[in-house]
Order: C-alpha cells, then sequence, then structure tokens
C-alpha cells in the first residue's frame, strides 16, 4: 500500500512538473511581464512567472545549502542537550538517594543547559543544604536569581523563615517584579506575616489560599484557627479586639479556644463584661470544663455575678471538677471557708485531683487548722506522684458518702442519663 502510494504521489508530481514546464514555455506569458538582468555585458530576459520560479528555487538551495552547514552545529547541541538532561536525571537521583556532594557536582553541570537551569539550581541548592554548606547554597540561590526572579524570591524567603527572620521574607516576597505570587507564595507570606505579628493581614489572605487550593483543607482550618487566635492576642485597643471577633467564621468564635484566648485580652485591656459575658454564653451552649476553669481564676473582682452563674451550672452539672473548684474559689474569695471546703470535699470526690488538695489545705490553713493543711498538701505531693491520698479523719462515712453523691442527671426526654 505504502509502495503504491509513493509510486501515485511521484506520477502527480511529474505530471504536474510536465504541465508546469509546458505552462512557462508559452509564448503567451510574455504578456504578463519580462524580467531583463544584467550581468558581464549580457542581457538575461525571462518571462515574470519564468523569474518567480527561478527566484524560487535560488531561495530554495540556499535553504538547503544552510540546513548543509547548519547540520554539525544543531548535532552538536542536541548532544549537549542530551547530555544535559541526563546530568539532570543523574543528579536528582542521587540527591534522592542522600548522595548530596555527587548531586549538587550533577546538577551544577546541568545547570548550564537554560531549558533546565532553574530546576538544577534549586536541586543543587537542596544538596548544598543537606550537607550543611551554606556558602554553596547561597551561591546556586544567587544565581538563580538571574534568571527567575519568582523562584529566587520564593527559597530566598524560605530561608529566611527557617532562620526565623519574616521581615526579610516578606521584602523578598513583596517585590513588584513579582507579582502575582503564585500558591507557595502566598502560602509563605501568609507563614511571615504570622511571624512577624500581623495576623490580620495574614489572616485577609486565608481566601486567595482557599482558592488555589495549595494546602489540605484540613491544614487551611487549622491555619485559620491559629490565625484568629494570633489576631485577638494582637489586639491593641477594645475597638480592634471587637472588629476582630466580628470578622471570624463562627465555626471558630464557637471554639472554646478562640472564646478563651477573646476573654484574656478583653480582661487585659480592661473589657471586663465582655469577657465574662462571652465565657457565659459560650459554657450555656457548649459546655467545656478548661473555659470554666479560665472562668474561675480571671483576676475580676465580680464574685457574686459569677458566683451565680455557677451556681446555676451546677444544676445541670453537679459532678464537674472544674465547677466545683470555681465555686469552692468563690467561696473561698468571699471567706465563706465551710462553704469552700463543702464544695472541695465533692470536687476530690469527682477525681478534682492535686489542684484541690492544695485548695483544700489553703482553707484550712487560713482558719488556722494548721495539722489538716499540712495533711491536704502531702495528699496533693502523693497525688502528683500517682499514689492514693490519705481521707481526713474529720470526715465521718456519713459526710464521706454525701461528698460521692450526685444529683440525677435526665435528658430533654426526662430519662435518667448514665455519668459520661
Amino acid at each position: 500500500m505504502k509502495a503504491f502510494r509513493s509510486l501515485l504521489i511521484t506520477l502527480l508530481v511529474a505530471a504536474a512538473g510536465i504541465l508546469g514546464a509546458q505552462w512557462l514555455g508559452q509564448e503567451s506569458l510574455r504578456d504578463l511581464g519580462e524580467v531583463v538582468v544584467r550581468a558581464g555585458g549580457n542581457d538575461y530576459i525571462a518571462t515574470l512567472p519564468q523569474a518567480l520560479l527561478a527566484a524560487l528555487i535560488a531561495a530554495l538551495l540556499l535553504w538547503l545549502l544552510w540546513r548543509l552547514l547548519s547540520m554539525p552545529f544543531q548535532a552538536w547541541h542536541r548532544y549537549r542537550r542530551r547530555q544535559g538532561r541526563a546530568r539532570l536525571l543523574d543528579g536528582l537521583h542521587a540527591l534522592d538517594r542522600g548522595q548530596w556532594q555527587r548531586a549538587e557536582k550533577l546538577l551544577q553541570s546541568a545547570a548550564a543547559e537554560p531549558e533546565v537551569r532553574a530546576i538544577a539550581l534549586v536541586a543543587a541548592m537542596r544538596a548544598a543544604e543537606a550537607r550543611g554548606d551554606a556558602t554553596s547554597a547561597g551561591q546556586h540561590l544567587q544565581q538563580l536569581g538571574e534568571n527567575e526572579p519568582t523562584l529566587h524570591a520564593l527559597h530566598s524567603a524560605e530561608r529566611w523563615l527557617q532562620r526565623d527572620k519574616p521581615h526579610e521574607a516578606l521584602e523578598a516576597l513583596d517585590l513588584p517584579a513579582i507579582q502575582p505570587l503564585p500558591p507557595r507564595g502566598l502560602w509563605l507570606r501568609s507563614e511571615a506575616l504570622a511571624r512577624a505579628g500581623r495576623a490580620e493581614d495574614a489572616f485577609g489572605q486565608l481566601g486567595a489560599l482557599r482558592q488555589t487550593q495549595v494546602m489540605p483543607a484540613e491544614t487551611l482550618a487549622t491555619l485559620e484557627t491559629t490565625l484568629a487566635l494570633q489576631m485577638l492576642d494582637e489586639a491593641n485597643d477594645v475597638n480592634t479586639l471587637a472588629a476582630h471577633w466580628e470578622v471570624l467564621p463562627k465555626t471558630v468564635r464557637s471554639q472554646p479556644a478562640a472564646v478563651a484566648h477573646y476573654a484574656r485580652r478583653a480582661v487585659a485591656l480592661g473589657w471586663v463584661d465582655a469577657a465574662l459575658r462571652s465565657i457565659e454564653q459560650t459554657l450555656d451552649s457548649h459546655w467545656d470544663e478548661s473555659l470554666l476553669r479560665l472562668y474561675a481564676e480571671l483576676p475580676v473582682d465580680k464574685i457574686d455575678s459569677r458566683r451565680a452563674s455557677a451556681q446555676r451550672w451546677l444544676q445541670a452539672h453537679p459532678a464537674s471538677p472544674a465547677l466545683l473548684l470555681a465555686l469552692a474559689r468563690f467561696a473561698s474569695a468571699q471567706q465563706q471557708w465551710s462553704q469552700a471546703e463543702d464544695f472541695l470535699h465533692r470536687a476530690i470526690a469527682q477525681d478534682a485531683g492535686a489542684e484541690a488538695w492544695e485548695m483544700l489545705g489553703e482553707c484550712f490553713a487560713a482558719q488556722g487548722e494548721d495539722a489538716l493543711a499540712r495533711q491536704c498538701l502531702l495528699n496533693a505531693v502523693q497525688q502528683r506522684r500517682g499514689q492514693l491520698p490519705q481521707p481526713l479523719q474529720r470526715r465521718n462515712l456519713r459526710e464521706q458518702i454525701q461528698d460521692q453523691a450526685v444529683a440525677e442527671e435526665r435528658d430533654e426526654h426526662g430519662f435518667p442519663r448514665l455519668p459520661g
């Protein structure tokens, strides 16, 4: 089939050549114009179609001559390119196997080829960093900046972040010549902004990071929470704190960690009512022991209101160790030692730990009962060591049973709920 097709094409070309020669030999073509060339005292006259065909043939011959003359150079260029790619592949394999010095040598040699120069220099820099040669790594990075400013900025920012210098990393990423940044550049810039104490600016880049899908959704959610908490901590006045709190997603604002950061910063800025209100609203909807512990430890004077809220929560959470400790702390602050002692015994019965024993010792010491205070502190030390504390001789069996008893918990349908 191929032979028949080749024969057919040859016959068609020959027929076209014969017909073209006959057409060019007609005298009527002189009506289209003539071309006269004088050289060496002779005149060469041809019709316009003949002159065009001669020019085309001459151009074709010149092209064939140029191809013949350039073939050795092209062959040499192809050979160099194949050698460069081979050195690049060998260098990458050596880098993957941990042969740092050999990999760097091969990759540096492969960087002579413009097509693979960028990736070869980046890999050579990695090899130099892996063997601890910061000088060579810097030289490779400097060479990368001559032709690839974006890659140079990305790797420069990464090196600055490794040295914990976020401001220098931002300077490298904010160059006008490399804007807009690629997805990895946005990621690095967010990290640099967070380390530089500019969490608000980093939080503003989350939308762009989400569109580029440069990181998994779980990692992005964790980053969002981290930046939100840092943004709250960086607020320098109550207006900024309120504005930061309002822009946070509802999923972040409902987290106890975010509420805790907001409350601490609000108290530090003198906004006590907002701090207490945020914790109380969160505990009403989402019970959290660590948040309740913070609520009890806040250095504010509103003992009565906090104690009233804690008493209200006790009806729904009678076995909460943190809540019992909070009530004991509030009672101690009001010097109601007997009530504080009752709450602490109940907390100890609910496995409140060494903290409850320490608070009970402080309660006894405030009442002048040094022997019982020493015994409580000794129990706190023993419990931290994993040893069983000794019961106080002051409590009789009925009181000990009463400490263990808690109110029955029921669900929304009125059925008893098992503990935990």
